[in-house]
């Protein structure tokens, strides 16, 4: 198994149709054949504490079958679609690969 998981900050300025492309974007990821489970979310309302981060925008985790289902998902045109879509609408992203 290999988790998969992408932090976004987005673009400050963004309209909210922009942001509702990002997002709608985003699901589309769910759909790729490769994906066991899709997990997306936002920043929790959790107690503030120094080792957490919530100045993200969207959180994005993936759990794949192995490697080679990684590498699927990284060349299915729904990914290369989302990310020619919608890469112009983030400042930052961080992935986070762990088997």
């Amino acid at each position: 198994m290999l988790v998969h998981t992408v932090v976004f900050w987005l673009k400050p300025d963004l309209s909210n149709e922009e942001k509702e492309q990002f997002f709608e974007g985003v699901k589309s990821l769910g759909r790729i054949p490769a994906v066991d489970s899709f997990h997306l979310g936002t920043p929790a309302n959790t107690p503030k504490r120094p080792v957490i981060d919530d100045s993200y925008d969207c959180c994005l985790s993936v759990i794949l079958k192995d490697l080679d289902a990684q590498d699927e998902y990284q060349v299915d045109p729904i990914h290369k679609e989302f990310v020619e879509k919608c890469a112009h609408l983030w400042d930052k992203v961080v992935i986070y690969d762990a088997d």
